[in-house]
């Protein structure tokens, strides 16, 4: 675990933590999930839902300006006893609030005692055979994000940042589950067909405007790290038609009852 008592953007984590302790009466949490678009079902299929807070109840949390996102956090008890912090109030970081606000849900799930972190996503494919629809595991990023979390000398390998214990577990439950490098850029624009050809150029299979900074956040925070992403939509180029965020919303809704069951399996064997 990384010292963070000194590190910028924690103190408001553990107020945050301690509120939620008290609003839910439960000390500590095994497991969180930054539910993304289209996996908002998984939250139902989890386990018991026990308290369900509004996130401007909660500081440094603010209603999610993104259609398609909810506004709440819940402390969900699996059936095997575990509890899971669900947050469904992501700030993006094209919303202008700064990093700390971005990896704010994360730091306060680590506060609030969680040893795994799970991130989803929706987001645009570069690979053909991976259609709209397609769950995929993120293995690597590249954060195009000009940004970190990180504030200050805090050195933090990123070599296996994201979970390869995980990343079994989930391939115990869909062994079909292909993995790749996620991209994420600022937005909330969508990329050029120029961008694409870039992007692909420097190993991006995915790409969305969430995710890399939370990742770093979660590690730097001692959490393990694991992160999905269904693809919602073709990246730029790659057909003629135009990106919609309709059709995003459209997408994970088709594929959230799926996907969101995948996901619930997963942490039940984890």
């Amino acid at each position: 675990m990384h010292e963070e008592q000194d590190h910028p953007g924690f103190a408001q984590a553990h107020e945050a933590a301690r509120r939620i302790a008290e609003l839910t009466g439960v000390e500590r949490h095994d497991i969180a999930l930054t539910l993304g678009s289209g996996w908002g079902e998984a939250a139902e299929l989890i386990g018991e839902t026990t308290h369900t807070l509004s996130a401007a109840d909660i500081p440094g949390f603010h209603a999610p300006s993104v259609p398609g996102h909810v506004g709440t956090i819940r402390s969900v008890v699996t059936p095997a006893g575990q509890r899971v912090l669900v947050l469904g109030a992501r700030t993006h970081f094209y919303e202008g609030r700064g990093v700390r606000s971005v990896v704010h849900g994360v730091r306060t799930a680590a506060a609030a005692g969680v040893k795994t972190m799970i991130l989803t996503n929706g987001c645009g494919s570069l690979r053909r055979e991976w259609g709209p629809g397609t769950p995929v595991i993120v293995s690597d990023h590249l954060n195009l994000t000009a940004a970190s979390p990180l504030e200050g000398a805090t050195f933090v390998d990123l070599t296996d940042l994201y979970s390869p214990r995980v990343a079994e577990v989930a391939r115990g439950v869909d062994p079909s589950l292909p993995d790749g490098t996620y991209a994420q850029l600022p937005g909330p624009h969508y990329e050029t067909p120029a961008e694409i050809r870039y992007l692909r150029t420097i190993g991006a299979d995915l790409v969305g405007m969430s995710t890399a900074l939370e990742a770093i956040a979660a590690r730097h925070a001692g959490m393990e790290v694991f992160a999905m992403s269904l693809v919602t939509n073709l990246a730029a180029g790659s057909t003629d038609a135009a990106l919609d965020h309709g059709e995003v919303i459209e997408a994970g809704r088709e594929a959230g009852p799926r996907i969101s069951r995948l996901l619930a399996d997963i942490i039940a064997a984890l």
